[in-house]
């Protein structure tokens, strides 16, 4: 799949240069129908040649790179791994850069070098990751960051997830991943998968029906709570949030404004002790109405209808510096409602809020979603009717 997905970048790529050299120089013009028989031959063809001719490397009983910034914990991995590993990708940093290292690699403990890592290849740094695992055919990617940051640890998961291939972490990272199975050795499978696949595809096929839906059938609420904000202060409709997505991405989120604008902070207040909520706001926040254009996102696939909270990208530090295992809630789409919404639980509470939302990714299947949805929509309307 993901040499054919290659491959059909670089026809479409070629078919656009064609027919812009014949736009800018007439002289070179293909016949409009030439070029879409072509262009669909070419679609058809290339593909499925590259795929024929690619084969699977022989003598292997698994084909691992390591992908991180720490020499030291690369050593421990060389040491732990029994695959073939086929070489480095890393960012620049003080000890590597563009193929060779910068500076002396640590000695190990027993005094010696890493020879075995000296040796081994830079393949690139991490922006050539994709192309690194489809033209190695690698099978595992074992994890060797000194920091499991948002960009560079997860975006390599997020990699691995889209590529299907098996990642490995290193026991001292263990904290911020989703264990498959349990933990032995110095090496640990990380989970990048965690629902099962006919659970995940009837996930987002009810993802999709119930925004789809629900932006129809609440269309005239919509346009209601639109009129009233604009009545109640004159200020803008919409609120706008940059939250975080699985694996560490970000996506802008957008919530009926329900307090005055331009302030933010990013220490989780509960809402009777916050000053800045709204007439109109105070309703819309009480009866979740201010959630409402969340729909689309669902809609969009950047959220799901039940999930852990999306929380704001200045909050995440906050939340972080309480509970260590923090991270583990990105390993899941976030959701409009979840276990810990449905139980009261806020972001005030980070720590229950954390407890709920690694006890609904244990037990996560699509009839558990319908009964969090269920609860939470007699929960709406039980506080509209209040």
């Amino acid at each position: 799949m993901d040499t054919a997905e290659l491959a059909s970048r670089r026809v479409l790529l070629a078919c656009i240069a064609l027919a812009g050299i014949g736009y800018f120089d007439y002289t070179y013009r293909l016949p409009r129908a030439t070029l879409l028989v072509v262009s669909a031959l070419l679609f058809l063809t290339v593909p499925a040649w590259f795929v024929a001719i690619r084969r699977r490397p022989r003598g292997a009983d698994g084909r691992t790179v390591i992908v991180g910034d720490n020499p030291e914990t690369m050593a421990d991995i060389l040491e732990a791994v029994d695959s073939d590993v086929i070489g480095y990708v890393s960012p620049p940093s003080a000890y590597f850069g563009s193929g060779e290292p910068r500076r002396e690699i640590p000695a190990s403990a027993d005094g010696g070098t890493h020879e075995r890592l000296d040796e081994l290849a830079c393949l690139g740094g991490l922006s050539r990751l994709d192309e690194v695992l489809v033209e190695y055919d690698i099978d595992t990617v074992a994890l060797a960051f000194t920091h499991t940051d948002r960009a560079e640890f997860f975006g390599a998961l997020d990699t691995c997830f889209e590529h299907g291939v098996a990642a490995k972490a290193h026991r001292d990272h263990a904290d911020v991943v989703l264990l498959d199975g349990t933990a032995s050795g110095e090496l640990v499978d990380v989970d990048l998968e965690p629902w099962d696949p006919l659970d995940h595809v009837t996930k987002r096929l009810f993802d999709v029906a119930f925004s789809g839906v629900g932006l129809v059938a609440l269309s005239p609420v919509m346009l209601a709570i639109t009129v009233a904000i604009k009545v109640d202060d004159g200020g803008s409709i919409l609120y706008k949030q940059e939250r975080t997505a699985a694996f560490g991405d970000t996506f802008r989120v957008c919530k009926f404004r329900s307090m005055a604008e331009d302030v933010e902070d990013a220490e989780p207040v509960d809402d009777e002790e916050n000053p800045y909520i709204t007439r109109v706001g105070a309703v819309i926040r009480r009866t979740h109405l201010d959630e409402i254009p969340q729909l689309w996102s669902i809609f969009k696939g950047d959220m799901s209808v039940v999930g852990p909270r999306a929380a704001w990208v200045e909050e995440e530090p906050e939340l972080e510096s309480v509970t260590d295992d923090w991270r583990k809630r990105w390993f899941v789409k976030p959701g409009l409602t979840g276990l810990a919404q449905i139980n009261g639980v806020t972001s005030t509470d980070p720590e229950e809020k954390l407890r709920y939302d690694i006890e609904y990714i244990r037990r996560r299947s699509f009839w558990f979603d319908l009964k969090i949805v269920v609860r939470q929509v007699w929960s709406v309307l039980v506080d509209l009717v209040e």
